[in-house]
């Protein structure tokens, strides 16, 4: 089976998220989308002072994915060495899932920071690379190596930031959330 792994913070995770996970199972570009919720982001680890507890960003991404054909969520990384290079992850989902092939799915934005990934090159001759569409990001086609390949997928406006803002604010979440998500963070006092 060929298993996009999509990882990130999902602090938290936003309807953005769950509608570019389903875009690419319905395209058939992977068989299954695995969200890898990440304990520890190394390009992230001084940036986000109001990162959720592991278990509540888990707990989310649970939620939110209910009901959702070909989409699951993993705590895989929880089990290797903190911080999770990405790297390392996929030599490891690949050793423990044999009989599946691992591409990674990642945001333009990340693209255009990708040789400051650990292990960057190794990522490109290994695993296929699916970029999707970011705002205010371009990525030139032509330029891509042979293992990456720009997705045509739905542009998606939402941060994890804003949404912070927003519960900060006591704004709705409505528009940014699934209903699951928001209702679990109010009753767990997050972000605030």
């Amino acid at each position: 089976m060929r298993i996009g792994i999509y990882g990130g913070s999902f602090n938290p995770i936003h309807k953005g998220h769950i509608h570019l996970a389903q875009a690419l199972v319905e395209q058939g570009i992977v068989d299954e989308l695995w969200l890898l919720v990440s304990p520890l982001n190394p390009l992230k680890q001084d940036v986000s002072t109001d990162i959720a507890e592991y278990e509540h960003r888990l707990n989310m991404a649970s939620l939110a994915t209910q009901g959702i054909n070909g989409v699951k969520v993993s705590d895989f990384e929880k089990h290797l060495p903190i911080p999770s290079y990405t790297i390392n992850t996929l030599h490891a989902l690949s050793k423990a899932y044999p009989q599946h092939t691992f591409a990674l799915v990642i945001g333009a934005d990340n693209w255009e920071r990708f040789p400051r990934w650990y292990h960057s090159e190794e990522i490109i001759s290994t695993y296929n690379i699916y970029i999707y569409r970011r705002p205010d990001c371009h990525i030139d086609e032509t330029s891509l190596p042979p293992t990456v390949t720009l997705v045509n997928t739905p542009l998606y406006d939402i941060s994890s930031t804003k949404i912070r803002e927003a519960v900060r604010s006591n704004e709705s979440l409505t528009a940014y959330v699934d209903y699951r998500v928001e209702r679990y963070i109010k009753e767990n006092r997050l972000y605030l």
